[in-house]
């Protein structure tokens, strides 16, 4: 009686288990046949024969290499090689880039070497390989700081060759699409360094079909919930519009055939991260986004476009301010098509855009449509300057900035969105990004301007440099052989390029200075020890030279005569071991000088002062905490990386200073003929009641003293307020000329010096 039931089971568990090995074996083969080469060969068939061979060896190498590897979801890993080769197929890449995007992951997963890629597949190869690779095998303090050098590292690939750089898209692309199968707690940061970076590089080099897939995975997995809710929002009015816009489509169709012009129309949708943008920035509900649905127009050539506009206007009215012209005017990225939106059926808002077949493909792929254009046109290589000129500022950018965190905040910066078109005088037409200033179209011309700039008109009126840029302008730069770069342009330029252009001036100006002083500190050093007139530069003593480098670690003398300069190495010190080496060499320190030095000398061994007139510039500071002025007896302090920083001798900060760092102080001294204004600072109490301030600032103005800056009270109910100025004079005698003028003055109640703005 029991037999049959378990034979009943014992069938059932039996057809289960088939099933469940059926499936297993089906998974098996499709996971094969998405491992095999096979998967990829079909968009092989713009390559040659020989092409399609080198590949064929690239995977089989890439498929030992990754052999016994799983992604997460059980796929074998050369899928995912195979998966980034195929779009770069897609854009029609050379054989060279496909057998990279097969190996991208061998040198960093595989323990492949860059040699082994050299002598199988050739130096341009592994370079693209290697361009790739992330520097995990180094060791960074901080994550960031790894990833910084990574995202330079590649970025430099991609200036000296744009391959790089689609291969990376293309990896980030198929990873991003199987992001479900990553644990969950990885998908924020990778899909927020996707948002932040590798979206913005898409759009930047005119890729917007990867750039609108890699936006929108990434708000998939960083805003699951609101990204379902619009995907089913879009959904509903899809299929509620669908009758809407199939009546545009039929009208725009008639008048086009009507007018005897060939073209071709396709729908049009906003993505979801566009659409969730819209609604964050201006706050309007999925009913109030207008624009979601629109058309793509594709004619013959560049006259159609104009005509199509024409016959689009006639069916339908134009929105007033909704037109855009891009092909006269391009965008920084290549793309160039017409934007019109017109008032449709129903009064329902439609944006088309209108494009010949070449810019759609522009649009659609960017720099990529270079290899597109190959194939199609081989001698048309008009494509090939799309986004060079922003590679080239990569490598500009790098030749100014050493540091990796810099290099990428400056690169990050010209990931814009959005740009100004502003004319030169002779009228032609420059791209910048939104927010750009004078100096930064300075910058865009040439360095040499930029570093020169002293003035700038704007439409024939003169402006500030820091005045922002709008579409339209007429920029006039005025220049000066004498003038150079401004500190204060740092807190308003917008652009890479003048930002890091700007910086390497500065750096080299300081350097340049910082060495002089630091010889100057070193020939003083050495006076005191009983050397005098020794040379850095005779042959004689390179040997000395590189037996003291090798005691204080410095490369070279320059370097090491910067490091004096800066305070990074104390002059006494490197002189006393410089004496020692010259010893070896028979040169001995000279009797009478020595004695002369050090009677004159006091017990700290100080040496003879350095002398300031105000034009030392960056390697001489002037201590904010007590401003000293041309009259006050002063101190100089050679702080670590800060070079000479100059105190009053009686301020508090330099008698602290001393107590705790005795040896990094020296003897400085005013010259007699200043070469500028110094600043100081004064308070004023004054009587409240109108015109109070005009009247100080007209006593001011009398003694020839400029105000720098100026604090006032806030407190408007007291009789009196005290007013804290900085003030520009020649030296102490223009300082008191100053307070004379202000205690004669009505409503003035006192005037005094302080040693800082705000206090007494």
């Amino acid at each position: 009686m029991g037999t049959p039931p378990i034979t009943a089971n014992r069938t059932t568990n039996d057809a289960s288990s088939v099933n469940q090995k059926s499936r297993a074996s089906q998974a098996a083969a499709v996971n094969a046949a998405a491992a095999s080469f096979a998967a990829l060969t079909a968009k092989l068939d713009y390559l040659s024969a020989s092409d399609i061979e080198l590949v064929r060896l690239a995977y089989r190498f890439a498929d030992e290499a990754h052999l016994g590897q799983v992604r997460n979801n059980g796929e074998p890993y050369i899928t995912h090689p195979i998966a980034v080769a195929a779009q770069c197929a897609d854009w029609k890449l050379d054989a060279q880039a496909l057998m990279a995007a097969l190996l991208h992951d061998a040198m960093e997963d595989c323990g492949v070497t860059k040699i082994d890629l050299i002598e199988r597949f050739g130096s341009p190869v592994a370079e693209l390989v290697d361009g790739l690779t992330k520097l995990d095998k180094l060791h960074f303090n901080t994550r960031e700081e790894s990833q910084a050098e990574s995202f330079r590292k590649m970025l430099l690939a991609m200036a000296r060759d744009v391959r790089v750089i689609l291969i990376k898209l293309a990896d980030r692309s198929h990873n991003m699409r199987t992001l479900a199968d990553v644990p969950r707690e990885k998908w924020v940061r990778i899909s927020s360094e996707t948002l932040e970076i590798y979206a913005p590089i898409a759009h930047r080099l005119g890729l917007n079909q990867t750039y609108r897939e890699l936006q929108d995975l990434s708000f998939r997995y960083l805003r699951p919930w609101r990204y379902a809710t619009l995907a089913k929002a879009v959904a509903k009015a899809r299929s509620r519009r669908r009758d809407l816009l199939q009546k545009v489509h039929k009208e725009v169709e008639a008048v086009f055939t009507s007018a005897s012009m060939p073209v071709r129309i396709a729908g049009r949708e906003k993505s979801l991260f566009s659409i969730y943008k819209k609604m964050d920035a201006k706050h309007l509900s999925f009913a109030q986004v207008t624009d979601i649905y629109g058309f793509r127009l594709i004619v013959p050539q560049v006259i159609d476009c104009y005509t199509a506009l024409g016959l689009l206007h006639q069916l339908y009215k134009p929105l007033p301010g909704k037109f855009k012209d891009h092909i006269a005017i391009a965008k920084l990225n290549g793309y160039q098509s017409l934007h019109t939106t017109l008032v449709g059926p129903s009064s329902i808002s439609v944006e088309f855009q209108i494009r010949t077949e070449s810019m759609h493909v522009v649009a659609e792929s960017g720099v990529a449509a270079h290899w597109l254009y190959k194939v199609d046109n081989p001698e048309d290589a008009t494509t090939e300057r799309l986004g060079t000129k922003w590679l080239q500022s990569l490598l500009d950018i790098q030749n100014e900035t050493r540091d990796a965190a810099e290099f990428w905040d400056h690169v990050k910066v010209d990931l814009f969105p959005d740009a100004v078109y502003v004319f030169t005088p002779r009228s032609q037409i420059m791209a910048l990004p939104r927010g750009a200033t004078i100096v930064d179209f300075a910058y865009a011309i040439h360095s040499n301007i930029g570093d020169r700039t002293t003035a700038a008109k704007i439409n024939g009126e003169a402006v500030p440099l820091r005045t922002e840029l709008k579409n339209g302008d007429v920029i006039e730069v005025q220049t000066s052989p004498q003038a150079t770069p401004n500190p204060g342009w740092l807190t308003f330029v917008r652009t890479g390029r003048a930002r890091s252009k700007i910086r390497h001036h500065l750096k080299t100006q300081a350097h340049a200075e910082s060495e002089d002083l630091g010889s100057m500190l070193l020939a003083q050093a050495l006076r005191a020890e009983g050397i005098e007139g020794f040379s850095d530069e005779d042959p004689a003593y390179d040997s000395t030279w590189t037996k003291l480098l090798r005691f204080t670690g410095n490369k070279t003398r320059h370097e090491l005569l910067t490091d004096i300069g800066l305070g990074k190495r104390i002059a006494h010190i490197v002189a006393k071991r410089l004496v020692q080496l010259l010893a070896e060499i028979g040169k001995r320190p000279d009797a009478l000088l020595l004695t002369r030095e050090r009677f004159t000398a006091s017990d700290q061994a100080q040496l003879s002062s350095i002398v300031l007139n105000g034009s030392e510039n960056t390697s001489v500071k002037f201590a904010t905490c007590c401003r000293p002025i041309p009259g006050d007896a002063i101190v100089g302090y050679l702080g670590r990386g800060e070079g000479l920083v100059v105190h009053a001798r009686e301020c508090p900060v330099a008698r602290k200073l001393q107590h705790k760092d005795s040896e990094r102080f020296i003897e400085v001294e005013w010259s007699d003929d200043p070469v500028r204004a110094f600043e100081t600072g004064i308070v004023v109490t004054a009587k409240n009641g109108k015109g109070v301030l005009a009247k100080v600032a007209e006593a001011l103005a009398k003694a020839e003293a400029d105000i720098v800056h100026i604090e006032m009270g806030h407190d408007a109910a007291q009789d009196a307020t005290d007013l804290h100025f900085v003030l520009a004079v020649r030296d102490m005698a223009h300082l008191e000329v100053a307070l004379r003028h202000l205690r004669r003055t009505p409503s003035v109640l006192s005037a005094l010096r302080t040693t800082q703005i705000g206090q007494s």
